[in-house]
């Protein structure tokens, strides 16, 4: 082989081999990005008790004629509940509110929210356009309880056992299809504990 044949190998493996390397990675990406429901992101606190919450009420806010008060723990015990995470500001959070609204009206559990990062005149506004499905609403504008909870980005829902613990997560909005194939069996285990 002479120089200038050697030069050219060596010229079309540096081209080569990261064009290799980059295609491999693209592949992988492409993969990883494709498999699996982006709505089951691990948590780590699935089974154990909920974290400690006192959330001030929104005021303003009623649910059946009645104030709807703040976020408290003691509000789990015993109760199959579901706890929303939602802003004004979201726009998925607009789209599941009719889902949400027929989860209210469930009396087998108990639908309660975390208002994250919003204004209180902006979350009062949301729910008095679209109905207030919570039967208790805590304001969590700083994030700090939200951090407690895992919370990745809004909407989430979180579905606490009668025993206090994290049963589920759904992160993302709640559509019809999470909603039957997924809440609803979720609830249907809870119900039966």
């Amino acid at each position: 082989m002479s120089a200038g044949a050697a030069w050219d190998a060596r010229r079309a493996a540096l081209f080569v081999i990261p064009l290799i390397i980059f295609l491999a990675l693209a592949v992988l990406f492409l993969y990883r990005l494709g498999s699996g429901d982006p709505n089951l992101l691990p948590s780590a606190l699935i089974g154990r008790p909920a974290p400690q919450t006192e959330l001030p009420a929104l005021a303003g806010v009623e649910h059946d004629g009645m104030p709807v008060p703040g976020l408290s723990s003691a509000r789990f015990a015993g109760h199959v509940t579901l706890l929303n995470v939602w802003a004004s500001w979201c726009v998925p959070c607009h789209d599941e509110v009719p889902l949400l609204a027929e989860l209210g009206k469930d009396r087998r559990i108990q639908l309660v929210s975390i208002n994250y990062k919003d204004t209180e005149d902006n979350a009062r506004r949301f729910l008095n356009r679209y109905g207030n499905p919570f039967a208790a609403t805590g304001r969590d504008e700083s994030g700090r309880a939200s951090i407690d909870w895992g919370v990745y980005g809004v909407p989430e829902t979180y579905l606490i056992g009668p025993d206090g613990r994290i049963a589920y997560k759904l992160v993302g909005p709640i559509t019809a299809e999470s909603l039957r194939n997924v809440l609803e069996p979720e609830i249907a285990k809870a119900l039966a504990r």
